[in-house]
């Protein structure tokens, strides 16, 4: 009965430490200075499995196009937990192939930029929720 107990009372607080919060997770208010962040991953890293579906390939593609962008941005699969200061840090690595909501998140970035919104105005939206109704298979199609 102690150790059911002892269990009970650790998976309880393992699910309040690992549970995603309603705040907003980190972002930087301006692009980055000269060295401040690693770069996107590059294209010859981008290989094997994490790297089989063409949204994958795409959503790497277009964070090159706009790092400064995602610097601004938040990432709600909350991953400041392991470090991770913005959008940007996804996809400093091979986080954002695994990651469905740092893919979204990217497409919809690329997609409000390219409309001629700021940083906060994407921003915004990405708080909102805006994100989530990005369709990957869609989103990875060519401009």
């Amino acid at each position: 009965m102690r150790k059911l107990a002892l269990l009970a009372g650790i998976s309880a607080l393992a699910m309040v430490a690992f549970a995603q919060g309603d705040h907003v997770p980190a972002y930087n208010t301006a692009p980055p200075k000269a060295g401040e962040v690693k770069p996107i991953l590059p294209a010859d890293q981008r290989v094997g499995e994490l790297f089989k579906y063409p949204y994958q390939i795409r959503a790497y593609e277009l964070a090159a196009k706009i790092p400064g962008v995602l610097n601004q941005l938040p990432c709600y699969c909350y991953c400041e937990r392991i470090g991770h200061k913005s959008l940007h840090t996804c996809y400093e690595s091979d986080h954002g192939a695994h990651c469905a909501i740092c893919m979204k998140e990217v497409f919809y970035a690329y997609e409000q930029t390219k409309m001629g919104k700021t940083p906060a105005q994407v921003r915004a939206g990405i708080i909102k929720g805006d994100w989530k109704s990005i369709d990957l298979d869609e989103a990875a199609k060519p401009d």
